[in-house]
């Protein structure tokens, strides 16, 4: 019977579904090949275009084997399909809970573990792919890519460490508890904020009238407290701007199309669903990307309009730009 299920298989994979659906008709369902060819029932209805009915039929696989990894991978490849990353998402992790896991589930994991940030699981997957599969070129690509963004984190979290430190400046002296002779000494000289009181040094504070040592030190411990220092935003007696949070640009690449076709995709400043679709085509290069057309792009699932212009525009920076069909 075994021989005969892989046979089936085998048939639907081939296109030759008419056979496999007469040979489906012809076997005898036992308590042991049940799941199986319940599995092969949807996979058929999968191959005939009816995705909704195969996912029926995959579900009653996993209420017989919760770990059959086949209805698990064709579960996740439907929702995939219809956009519901979080079931997809799901369905991969029930595979990658056997004890056989394939290439393409660890790549397609790897995919979903990167879009949620999930960058060291990520690249966990994909060692575990070129482990068993050095020359694995997809897996290679992948990897660059998470390594890239854990550098994108790291910026990331700069930039929101700034914004944060911009924010904790110019919070208000009076949300501070201070004495009130304190308070009213720096509010006659103008210190409202943090970011003032840090561009004022112990000998400004120490001339000015009815302030002394102790509000002197009770100052100095409040910002001990903040980890910072009184004239910290001082050199030479003017102020130091603040680090803005604000992302500095990318200079823009050397216009050189015939040394930018080689350069790998990874180059190009693109959003995760754009990366994405790209690595589902296994474009690698921009060479590669400008020899698709527009209508080649537009026309891969879960692929817009938005998505095609953010690569166009990154085409145009490295001075390259779509076949015209």
């Amino acid at each position: 019977m075994t021989a005969t299920l892989q046979s089936i298989s085998q048939q639907i994979q081939d296109d030759q579904l008419d056979e496999a659906k007469a040979a489906l008709n012809a076997s005898q369902e036992t308590e042991e090949n049940r799941a199986e060819l319940q599995f092969l029932k949807g996979y058929l209805m999968e191959a005939s275009g009816d995705r909704i009915a195969a996912m029926d039929c995959y579900f009653e696989v996993m209420e017989i084997d919760s770990h059959h990894q086949n209805a698990a991978f064709r579960l996740a490849n439907i929702s995939d399909q219809y956009g519901d990353d979080n079931a997809a998402f799901n369905y991969y992790q029930e595979c990658i809970g056997t004890e056989k896991v394939t290439v393409q589930v660890l790549l397609n994991m790897a995919i979903m573990f990167e879009d949620r940030w999930r960058l060291g699981e990520a690249e966990k997957c994909l060692r575990a792919v070129l482990e068993a599969d050095p020359n694995n070129w997809r897996a290679r690509h992948f990897l660059k890519s998470v390594e890239s963004s854990y550098t994108m984190v790291y910026d990331e979290r700069r930039a929101m460490e700034r914004e944060k430190q911009s924010a904790t400046l110019e919070q208000p002296i009076s949300d501070f508890e201070l004495s009130v002779r304190s308070r009213n000494c720096l509010r006659q000289m103008g210190v409202h904020t943090l970011n003032d009181l840090l561009k004022t040094t112990e000998a400004e504070l120490l001339t000015y009238k009815n302030f002394g040592e102790t509000s002197l030190c009770e100052i100095k411990n409040l910002l001990d407290n903040q980890h910072l220092q009184l004239g910290q935003t001082m050199e030479g007696g003017m102020p130091m701007p603040i680090p803005s949070p604000s992302l500095v640009p990318s200079p823009a690449p050397t216009m050189n199309s015939s040394e930018n076709m080689s350069r790998s995709v990874s180059d190009m400043e693109l959003s995760v669903r754009s990366r994405k679709c790209l690595q589902w085509m296994g474009i690698a290069t921009m060479g590669e990307l400008a020899e698709k057309t527009e209508h080649e792009l537009i026309s891969i699932q879960n692929f817009g309009q938005t998505s095609l212009n953010e690569i166009k525009t990154q085409l145009e920076r490295f001075g390259l730009s779509f076949r015209v069909s």
